[in-house]
């Protein structure tokens, strides 16, 4: 039997604590679940995340990232003029190959708020940070048109509601949408 390194084990860590948050939520999700997920004890886990919050925060950060990296990739490999859809399709086919990427960036928004509610306002602070590195890089690939930039994250946000909401593609809701880039929960 191989034996993974800390820095392979933090990996699987953070892959299955998206998995639990995206659908428990930060308030629903143990972290005695994340650990029996991955095969690890509670103290072990608390040895790779000092608490909850940071592993939340690792899990969020990641899934912000990957999208963002994913765009970025999809536009680089297109002409300018195409990037926006490039980068639509792209951010079709993160939803569709793991759908807990969309409820985990929902369940980011919801921990935010919360904690906000609650006044904590540092926790919120690396995932704006990391969601403006979002807009920053899709600012500057869409050619750092604000209407072309605002045009793309809000329909993106808009598909997010509607797909986590679980809106068939038939629904009328959709009925504005170009359906080739709508991801479904059919």
């Amino acid at each position: 039997m191989v034996r993974m390194s800390a820095d392979e084990r933090r990996e699987s860590v953070i892959r299955a604590a998206i998995t639990e948050f995206a659908r428990g939520g930060y308030h629903g999700t143990s972290t005695e679940a994340i650990a029996k997920r991955v095969g690890v004890s509670q103290p072990y886990l608390f040895r790779l995340f000092k608490n909850k919050q940071e592993l939340f925060l690792a899990a969020a950060l990641r899934g912000l990232r990957e999208t963002r990296e994913a765009l970025a990739d999809a536009a680089s490999a297109v002409p300018a003029q195409d990037a926006h859809m490039a980068m639509a399709t792209a951010y079709k086919k993160l939803l569709a190959d793991d759908p807990d990427r969309l409820l985990m960036h929902m369940q980011t928004y919801v921990a935010v708020a919360s904690a906000e509610a609650a006044g904590d306002h540092e926790f919120g602070e690396p995932i704006r940070a990391e969601w403006a590195e979002l807009w920053d890089s899709t600012h500057l690939t869409l050619g750092a048109d604000i209407k072309e930039t605002t045009y793309f994250m809000s329909y993106g946000m808009l598909i997010n509601v509607l797909a986590s909401l679980g809106f068939a593609s038939s629904h009328r809701v959709w009925s504005g949408f170009d359906m080739s880039t709508v991801p479904t929960t059919e």
